[in-house]
């Protein structure tokens, strides 16, 4: 999750002549459906139902699309007009490009310039705002070529709630060094809330963050910085940086079948390589040592993965890993512990959680979310359990890999409806949902498919 983009394939934009069609599409039957770049001469599609694809353009000029992240072909074909047009035809049914209020801006945090934009449904009317935090990637926000939550961008402006995007610093059009720093990150969400507060003027409603995956460490902190109405945290942990990799270990090495006597050999081994990580690649060389001569040649430690200690144990030198240093100079806060800071704040929260997340395991974190609501603090939490990093659900591969197929059923309309009054409304999919009772003095939680 923090390291993440050692196992993520980079992302590849998408060639110029094809941007004019990335935007979201009303259609003619009142769905919704955006397209954004994906790899190559690829776009994708997304439903707000969860539903998407990708598209491959044909030698005819008709785009056939495949199932989920899958090669298969799941049968819809979709054609544009021409650039200045805006219109598209999904699958038989004609939409036409939604317009937005947007604008660009700069704004500083720490000296640094930073670049957002807010983007706005059309109208004079108020408005809640979400201003999206950023994982632990590389990519520009602005130019959503990040696979994770930018598309929310358009998509939400598109249900009627505006949104804040802007580039990490280091990232993008934003000035700075990429950084791991919390603390910072949090500063820099400070200043980009007050921007968008700025930006929207009369036209301000409600306010709040969305973090996915090292934004679930960032929002809260940002949260208890400046004053805001929601916060939305997505495949985020409560948990520290160290505790993600063991518990990445542990149930990596659950589901293959290996018996707890070979599981505590394997996070044995993973404490080792987060030494190291941590250390920058500076100490803790002798214990790493020692492990490869203990376990190297045993069948499951190839099976030892985690979300980063995989990469460190792929190397099998000291001197290969000290090289290492200066790429991974990012002020990683290992140990931060993002409970004194949950238990702080005051403002609700909706936890989003997947089941079968290898990137940022889940348990632990679900079960510390329904210990502050169990003590009467504002937070909801929805525990998908058959999703994955993300909140995709997926497919297993023969060889025990698994490929995205759809985003859970749901999953974008429980953070529209968060962000537009702080309630979930029914069901979303098969989430299991844990929420306070409203005016129960003994602060008891209600878990079930849907609020009480």
């Amino acid at each position: 999750m923090v390291l993440c983009m050692f196992a993520a394939a980079s992302v590849v934009r998408a060639r110029d002549s094809l941007d004019c069609h990335i935007g979201s599409y009303r259609l003619s039957d009142g769905s919704l459906i955006d397209i954004s770049p994906s790899d190559d001469d690829a776009l994708r599609w997304r439903r707000f139902d969860g539903a998407t694809g990708a598209l491959h353009k044909t030698a005819n000029g008709i785009w056939r699309s495949t199932y989920g992240w899958t090669d298969r072909a799941d049968g819809e074909t979709v054609s544009f007009s021409a650039c200045d047009g805006g219109r598209v035809d999904f699958g038989g049914v004609a939409g036409q490009r939604i317009a937005f209020d947007m604008r660009d801006a700069t704004f500083r945090s720490h000296g640094t310039v930073l670049a957002g934009r807010l983007v706005m449904p059309k109208g004079e009317d108020r408005v809640p705002i979400v201003v999206l935090l950023h994982g632990s990637e590389h990519e520009s926000a602005l130019t959503d070529y990040s696979l994770q939550t930018y598309f929310l961008q358009r998509m939400l402006p598109a249900e009627g709630v505006g949104a804040f995007v802007y580039d990490k610093r280091g990232t993008g059009k934003s000035g700075g060094h990429y950084t791991q720093d919390f603390s910072l990150l949090a500063d820099d969400a400070v200043a980009a809330l007050r921007k968008a507060r700025e930006l929207a003027g009369t036209r301000l409603g409600r306010i709040g963050y969305q973090g996915g995956s090292e934004g679930g460490w960032v929002a809260p902190i940002a949260a208890n910085r400046t004053s805001v109405d929601f916060v939305v945290v997505c495949f985020g942990l409560a948990v520290n940086v160290i505790d993600e990799d063991q518990e990445g270990v542990e149930l990596q090495m659950r589901e293959k079948g290996y018996p707890p006597e070979v599981i505590a050999k394997g996070l044995e081994v993973a404490s080792a390589a987060e030494t190291v990580m941590e250390s920058d690649f500076k100490s803790g060389f002798a214990k790493l040592d020692e492990m490869r001569a203990k376990y190297g040649s045993a069948p499951w430690y190839k099976d030892v993965y985690g979300d980063y200690a995989f990469f460190v144990l792929q190397h099998s030198s000291d001197a290969e890993l000290r090289a290492l240093a200066p790429q991974f100079n990012w002020d990683t806060p290992f140990r931060y512990d993002p409970m004194s800071t949950l238990r702080a704040d005051k403002v609700p929260q909706l936890w989003i959680l997947g089941g079968e997340d290898y990137e940022a395991p889940s348990a632990e974190t679900r079960r510390r979310i329904e210990s502050l609501i169990s003590v009467g603090l504002p937070f909801t939490l929805a525990y998908y359990p058959r999703a994955e990093h993300g909140m995709t659900l997926f497919e297993k591969s023969p060889d025990g890999s698994r490929i995205s197929t759809r985003y859970a059923p749901g999953y974008l309309r429980m953070i529209r409806d968060f962000a537009r009054d702080g309630q979930l409304h029914g069901s979303y999919g098969d989430a299991e949902l844990t929420t306070r009772l409203k005016g129960d003095p003994a602060n008891r939680s209600a878990r079930g498919d849907a609020h009480k």
